[in-house]
């Protein structure tokens, strides 16, 4: 019998009997590859919404943020790396529900929570879970976030899409190669971010990296994309600062963030500069 083939991201992955798919997270077992971080939490906080960071969906609420383990793409700038890149047997896990993650929910709603985001590892490649929680929340009446690389695959966003409120995806970059040093694919995350954008608020991310990818040509082109999805979309443009395997390079430069910032204002009404 032929090893089945994970379609929850464009990676694609065939995954061998009792072995896990590159994310870490997805397992076969009898021959039918399951959610393997289902439930298990790693990372849970009441956040300000702007966190997300998310400027211009319901600003100034909280929102209860949960994230597992595992991710679908390898940056060496990895800010989450702790959760996202190690086995569960190196993290302590708590194992909860999609009805406790309501009640939970719920319990929170006098300190201002308005819902759930699924965020700090890539939550969509344990999709499974987001959508029975997402459910659940959306017929409470709470909101539901997602924060994510974007890199999956269309029918995994569609089977989420009907339950969630907003999304912040990442656009790590305009330029195919440094997708592929990461392990992806800009044309399947531009085609994330379209899609999303016709059926929930999207906000972007780009974190910019020195001699990556801070380029004004690069922005100018980012910029112009996102405004051929909607002129109205949100862009965040964020500093880097030194982390996980990337400790060579220096933050970077303020003056670098805010004239990237200008220029994507030539073509977004909405650009905000992050970590500065």
């Amino acid at each position: 019998m032929s090893n089945p083939v994970c379609q929850v991201c464009p990676r694609h992955c065939v995954i061998p009997e009792g072995n896990l798919g590159f994310c870490r997270a997805r397992r076969t077992v009898n021959g039918q590859i399951i959610d393997d971080n289902y439930g298990k939490i790693t990372a849970a906080a009441l956040d300000p919404i702007e966190k997300k960071p998310l400027a211009q969906f319901m600003p100034g609420s909280m929102i209860l943020s949960l994230g597992s383990y595992g991710c679908n793409l390898r940056c060496s700038f990895c800010q989450n790396h702790t959760i996202s890149m190690p086995n569960m047997s190196d993290l302590t896990v708590d194992d909860t529900t999609p009805e406790f993650v309501l009640e939970k929910a719920k319990e929170f709603i006098p300190y201002g929570n308005i819902g759930v985001a699924y965020t700090y590892n890539e939550p969509l490649i344990g999709f499974e879970f987001v959508r029975d929680c997402a459910k659940l929340v959306h017929e409470a009446g709470m909101k539901n976030v997602v924060v994510t690389n974007g890199y999956t695959d269309m029918s995994t966003l569609e089977a989420i899409l009907p339950y969630i409120d907003a999304f912040n995806i990442d656009l790590k970059s305009f330029n195919e190669h440094f997708y592929k040093e990461v392990g992806g694919n800009l044309e399947d995350v531009k085609k994330i971010i379209e899609r999303a954008s016709k059926d929930s608020h999207v906000e972007v991310t780009t974190l910019v990296i020195p001699g990556e990818n801070d380029s004004e040509k690069e922005m100018k082109a980012l910029a112009q994309f996102l405004h051929s999805v909607n002129p109205d979309i949100v862009l965040h443009i964020t500093r880097f600062f030194p982390c996980y395997k990337m400790t060579d390079k220096e933050p970077t430069p303020v003056q670098t963030i805010y004239k990237l910032v200008d220029v994507a204002k030539q073509y977004l009404k909405n650009v905000y500069p992050g970590n500065v």
